[in-house]
Parts: C-alpha cells; structure tokens; sequence
C-alpha cells in the first residue's frame, strides 16, 4: 500500500535545490561590536560557499557603523581565528571581535 503525503506533489529536486543554495549561521558579536549593534549574537541565511568577508559585508550593510571598526575586527569561526576568505558552513559560528582595551 502506497501513501502519499501533500509533498509528494512537489519535485524532489526543489527541496534539494533550496537547501544548497542557501545557509544559517549565526554571528556573535563583541566588545565595540556589540555596543554598535546593541545585540549578542545574530541569526543570519547567506548564500551557500559564501565566505566570512561576505558574511561580514552583508552585516556591515545592516549595521553601517560597523564600518567604523571593520579594518581592525579579528573574525573568529567557529572558535577558532580565521581569515575572510574562509567558507562558511550550515550552522557555523562567526565571531566578530574588535580590538578590546581596558584596564
């Protein structure tokens, strides 16, 4: 005995389809970062093989006053520090830390 769902209506290529062209990640933000954007952290859907300085493009383009501190962010992925040519994978982590002074 067959069932059929309502999804079977669909093409199975258009879920596939959906599924690579695009990611979730989650930017996490601090120090300076933070204080600009008001937030901790950020759901964000890029482009899939999108890298971290598009990530980091299309964050600035939400948050333009980030573009004051762009040039001396260090961008952490998934913990670790990573350059802005690195991909960006489903569910990853981008951190993006400004320098922090203090005493």
């Amino acid at each position: 005995m067959e069932v059929k769902t309502e999804g079977d209506n669909l093409p199975a290529a258009t879920t596939v389809v959906k599924d690579v062209l695009s990611v979730q990640i989650k930017v996490l933000f601090f120090a300076k970062a933070r204080d600009i954007t008001g937030l901790t952290e950020l759901s964000m859907e890029v482009s899939s093989g999108s890298t971290t300085q598009d990530c980091l493009n299309k964050v600035v383009a939400k948050f333009p006053s980030l573009d004051e501190i762009r040039h001396c962010i260090v961008l952490a992925l998934n913990e670790e520090y990573t350059t802005e040519s690195a991909v960006v994978k489903e569910r990853d982590e981008l951190a993006i830390i400004p320098p922090i002074s203090g005493g």
